[in-house]
């Protein structure tokens, strides 16, 4: 059974439903026993005292797949903790939560990806599980027997962890707000959009600490996902969560996607805080708190930001794509003595020491729910504290097909043309963070270090992402005639739609 096309980084996922579905019940049963087999040796336990919990979010695939990993984690002869509809987070705050403390833990979910996908994420105590761990699951997976031929030895506790998570973060806005009085929220009115996936029980939460939620919408789970995209990102997700902060006239709005370890907000401008904004935000408030900090990002946050986070007296670091990446970059800074207490994606994926570094979305706004009541009160508003973010004039993302058979091989020349030529041509200049791809910093129209652009090799696709923004007009159009010059000779790369862009 060849199960490695299901891997994406640190996670699982593939297509659960429709005609040709390689995401099977029986591809996550190999899989929940080769992860059960791989936290038996990691605990050095016995099988039968190896307890894993399973969790899941509101896709239709999720209860058979569920019930799949159920099965296999039993025949191994391990427990099964069944924590029934759950967030990715949670699925990790179980493990470190007296009364639960489960040895690994399971979440199905796709996050953001359409209704017939769906995936699996891992957990130990030390946190997910990396790539290489992954991959040496999958290889277990697919060397072993029919998982039927097992005996079913396990045991299944059916007992929910929803109740207890939302507990911690209620408890999180007391010791945030510094009080213990019932209703710490009371006088502000938060809209939630759950986009029909696990987060809605968050609106119970505000509701149950005072604040007025008038407004949220789509917070019953519906893995057919009928209103919009659980996504973020997603202009449309976003356009509606906008609309309704405006017509309820709320203080701000939140959306989470379907597993919730991403987040955005909508102030009560109905300006979207997401992406640079999020992350603007989120640093502002820590380095209130406490200047001098270290913030690490991905590598397509802008300039803006840059100079924003400097004026606060922080640091900025980039990194690498992927939440992963940007979380296990901001351990390693902390071990060498670098005070760092976020690692953040400009998706949505964000991670704060103060909890655990794990990639939480509604941890992340509950703390900005915190700051927002103590500005309420003090007449401000969350968007008070990036009205000084300078952003681009232009942006623009553009995905580069590559069409050879060795991808990773014709991207990387690619890239290290690019560099090459950046190194001899006076005009541009290698960004001195240059730590994924190569990012190229422009003087536009007797400026300076106004525009820039990424070009960087995907981790999975046969694609080179490019973003680029610009701090004037036209500076998009200058930069990638540039670079079209440099890689218009690679016979490999599909540059049709950076001519198109172009041409427009």
């Amino acid at each position: 059974m060849n199960l490695k096309p299901l891997k994406s980084g640190s996670d699982i996922r593939g297509t659960a439903m429709g005609e040709k579905p390689n995401l099977t019940p029986e591809a996550v049963k190999r899989l929940a026993i080769a992860f059960t087999q791989l936290t038996a040796e990691k605990t050095q336990k016995k099988m039968d005292d190896v307890v894993i919990a399973i969790g899941r979010d509101s896709r239709l695939s999720g209860i058979m797949l569920m019930d799949a990993a159920t099965d296999g984690i039993c025949r191994a002869g391990a427990t099964v903790l069944a924590f029934g509809l759950c967030t990715t987070p949670a699925m990790y705050m179980s493990i470190l939560t007296p009364g639960f403390e489960p040895d690994g833990a399971i979440m199905l979910t796709a996050s953001h990806h359409p209704a017939d996908k769906n995936g699996m994420k891992f957990f130990m105590k030390d946190g997910g599980l990396e790539g290489a761990q992954i991959a040496k699951m999958i290889e277990l997976a697919e060397a072993m027997p029919s998982p039927d031929t097992l005996s079913y030895a396990g045991s299944i506790i059916e007992k929910p962890f929803l109740p207890t998570y939302k507990e911690q973060l209620a408890q999180r806005i007391r010791d945030g707000l510094d009080t213990d009085v019932q209703m710490p929220l009371l006088g502000l009115h938060v809209v939630v959009d759950a986009g029909n996936g696990a987060g809605g029980f968050y609106a119970t939460l505000l509701e149950s600490l005072g604040a007025w939620i008038e407004g949220s919408q789509f917070l019953d789970p519906d893995g057919a996902f009928p209103n919009h995209t659980p996504n973020p990102e997603n202009k449309e997700a976003m356009a509606s969560i906008r609309e309704a902060v405006l017509k309820a006239g709320a203080d701000l709005g939140v959306i989470f996607d379907a597993d919730c370890d991403r987040a955005a907000i909508v102030d009560q401008s109905g300006r979207e805080i997401n992406r640079n904004r999020l992350i603007a935000l989120i640093s502002a408030i820590l380095l209130n708190e406490k200047p001098g900090f270290t913030i690490v990002t991905d590598s397509v946050t802008s300039s803006g930001l840059s100079k924003f986070i400097g004026e606060w007296g922080g640091s900025h670091y980039r990194y690498k794509r992927g939440y992963r990446n940007v979380i296990d970059e901001a351990i390693l800074l902390n071990k060498q003595g670098i005070d760092c207490p976020l690692a953040i994606e400009t998706s949505g994926h964000a991670a704060l020491r103060e909890n655990h570094f794990l990639d939480d979305g509604m941890y992340l706004v509950t703390v900005l729910i915190v700051e927002a009541m103590r500005l309420k009160q003090a007449g401000k508003t969350l968007g008070s504290l990036i009205a000084d973010l300078q952003e681009p004039v232009e942006s623009e993302e553009i995905r580069l097909d590559i069409k050879g058979e060795d991808f990773q091989e014709i991207g990387r020349a690619a890239i290290a043309r690019v560099l090459d030529y950046a190194t001899a041509k006076e005009s541009w200049h290698i960004a001195p963070d240059n730590r994924e791809g190569v990012r190229i910093n422009f003087d536009l129209n007797d400026g300076f270090d106004n525009g820039w652009f990424l070009l960087r090799l995907s981790v999975h696709d046969p694609v080179l992402p490019l973003n680029a923004e610009s701090d004037v007009p036209g500076g998009i159009h200058t930069m990638l005639s540039a670079l079209y010059d440099v890689l218009k000779d690679e016979k490999d790369i599909n540059l049709s739609l950076l001519q198109a862009k172009l041409n427009a």
